[in-house]
């Protein structure tokens, strides 16, 4: 098969065969990221863990209003052959606002989640209090998404997504269930992968910083931000 490469009238030498060192470069960067996830694939089986409880209200759930339900980490799988995702989003205990940046994903998250649970249960979980959550969403149009509050429990501070001041930190966790119910951890992403890579660790979670690296000033320093000026 050819390799379609787009080729524009008048483009330079120079211009064509960095561009050819590029496509190479792209295709190793596959490569190097199917095998990645082929070494996540195989991890050996998870670790046992507690069952735990959450809170969650009804999506339409004001401030102050009842009723809030518990529910247990072993209900949030539809099935045992299913897969649960986890996103620990920050906010709440010493995160008083909601992070910016998780927002930025969670939007993104409320636009796909149809097509991920098609193969995967998905739940975000923060902990802050089932009313301040809800109200959030309701600000932001989340409206396809299963939201709960970890702020009662340890689950959190298990995972490494909150320390012991309450601080957050933007978290993605995978789980599985056994035949019988056993819940088993497969699978935890930090953004802080080492002491140079603070903040990198999660980015395949979202498609802006990937749109904004094919462009020529890359993603720079630029931040998201919860509300932008017309």
């Amino acid at each position: 098969m050819t390799v379609k490469m787009t080729r524009l009238a008048n483009e330079s030498t120079e211009y064509r065969a960095a561009r050819e060192e590029l496509r190479l470069a792209e295709i190793d960067l596959m490569r190097q990221r199917e095998r990645v996830a082929e070494l996540r694939r195989g991890l050996p089986q998870g670790t046992v863990i507690d069952d735990y409880v959450f809170e969650e209200g009804p999506a339409d759930l004001a401030a102050g209003d009842e009723p809030v339900r518990q529910v247990r980490l072993s209900e949030l799988f539809s099935g045992t052959d299913r897969p649960l995702i986890v996103y620990h989003f920050m906010y709440g205990k010493a995160q008083h606002s909601p992070c910016p940046m998780c927002t930025m994903w969670i939007d993104g998250f409320n636009s796909v989640v149809d097509h991920v649970s098609q193969n995967a249960d998905f739940v975000v979980v923060a902990a802050a209090d089932v009313p301040t959550l809800r109200s959030h969403a309701r600000a932001r149009g989340w409206n396809r998404l299963r939201l709960l509050s970890a702020g009662g429990g340890t689950f959190k501070y298990d995972l490494a997504s909150e320390d012991e001041a309450g601080a957050q930190d933007s978290t993605i966790s995978v789980f599985t269930q056994d035949a019988d119910g056993t819940i088993r951890h497969f699978y935890t992403g930090h953004p802080w992968m080492s002491a140079d890579i603070r903040e990198r660790g999660v980015d395949l979670q979202s498609p802006v910083w990937h749109l904004l690296d094919l462009t020529p000033a890359g993603r720079g320093e630029w931040y998201p931000e919860l509300r932008y000026e017309p």
